[in-house]
């Protein structure tokens, strides 16, 4: 009985001794193990930039100048209709035609009452004359001179009249054809064929030799700083990139919004389209920027941070200030020097202190 115990405990002993040796084998290989890097790294060196110094701006784009063209004479049907909106006409172009028939005939009958009227004046200067002729002589009294004479410029002024009136119709009948008053694009029509028109009844209205301008919105803080000629940049539509020049500075602030509205002219390019909301910047002049890869920065409880490399390859998390950014880069105004080594990429995946391996340095 004795014997087998024995056996028992000799081959348990056996049994487990090869476990516990490989366990406290295993932890002392553990600690001498070298610790592995957390990510593979591109560190990038700070770059000393020229940037514009600029402000945001936001706002509409707007007709610089829209005409309204309206019918001057009342009464009469369009007759035709020439243009449309869309269409790009030249100062004294033709758009609408109004019916004539009337105004013709008002015409010829004015015509009819001018020349009764130098008729009329004809007579009265020839019985002027005789009357001068004989004055005095007692063949007519004076009372019948002074009729003649009276007559005479009474006739002379009927003569004046109805040969301004001739020339009213005339004004008419030219009215008739309405006309554009500038160079540029009919923004909007009215005018329909068969429409009996008032006067003063809209038909069009045309944008001024096809300029437009960007009313842009911007804080009161910046209107000292702002003046006539600054460069402003607008991003258009389908990440075009049109520049502009500012020509007038709005003199009222919103009391709403604190915000003033700037006059930016902007060439005569095809693609922008009036009532096309718009973000851009008004420059203000240059200055020096220090600039990181917009992917350097991390952004971690509402504040912006970049990793550094120490000779260790290990990284700290420093705390930036951020400015103006453009092309992918962002300016740092405060944190870190131009001789540091920030990580590029991957901050996001890092923590302060880690172990990294840097894979190249991009200067």
């Amino acid at each position: 009985m004795k014997l087998n115990y024995l056996r028992f405990a000799l081959g348990f002993a056996l049994s487990v001794w090869p476990l516990g040796v490989t366990t406290v084998a295993f932890a002392q290989d553990a600690s001498t193990m070298p610790e592995a890097a957390v990510l593979t790294v591109t560190v990038v060196k700070p770059q000393k930039r020229d940037w514009a110094q600029t402000i945001p701006a936001s706002g509409w784009l707007a007709a610089w100048h829209e005409a309204i063209i309206a019918a001057e004479t009342g009464g009469l049907r369009i007759t035709d209709v020439l243009v449309d909106v869309g269409s790009v006409v030249k100062k004294d172009q033709e758009l609408v035609r109004l019916s004539n028939q009337s105004v013709l005939a008002d015409l010829r009958k004015q015509e009819a009452a001018v020349a009764t009227a130098k008729a009329n004046l004809a007579q009265a200067k020839a019985n002027a004359d005789r009357a001068r002729q004989v004055k005095g002589s007692g063949a007519l009294s004076d009372q019948q001179v002074n009729e003649y004479l009276i007559t005479e410029e009474t006739t002379e002024a009927s003569v004046a009249s109805e040969e301004a009136g001739l020339q009213s119709q005339k004004i008419k009948l030219e009215q008739t054809t309405i006309r554009a008053v500038d160079d540029g694009i009919i923004s909007s029509r009215s005018a329909t064929l068969g429409t009996v028109v008032s006067s003063g009844s809209e038909l069009f209205r045309l944008i001024r030799q096809q300029r437009i301008e960007w009313q842009a919105e911007v804080s009161a803080q910046y209107l000292p700083e702002l003046e006539t000629g600054m460069s402003a940049v607008i991003n258009g539509p389908r990440g075009q990139i049109i520049k502009g020049t500012v020509r007038l500075i709005g003199p009222t602030i919103s009391t709403d919004s604190s915000r003033a509205i700037v006059y930016v002219e902007l060439p005569n390019i095809a693609g922008p389209r009036v009532g096309l909301y718009a973000t851009g910047s008004i420059e203000l002049g240059r200055s020096a920027a220090l600039t990181v890869p917009e992917t350097a920065l991390v952004f971690r409880d509402g504040m912006n941070y970049v990793f550094t490399l120490n000779a260790d390859n290990r990284v700290a998390r420093i705390r930036v200030d951020v400015g103006r950014r453009l092309d992918g880069e962002v300016e740092v105004l405060s944190g870190v020097e131009a001789d540091l080594d920030v990580v590029e990429a991957g901050g996001a995946f890092l923590s302060d202190g880690a172990l990294v391996k840097v894979e190249k340095a991009n200067q």
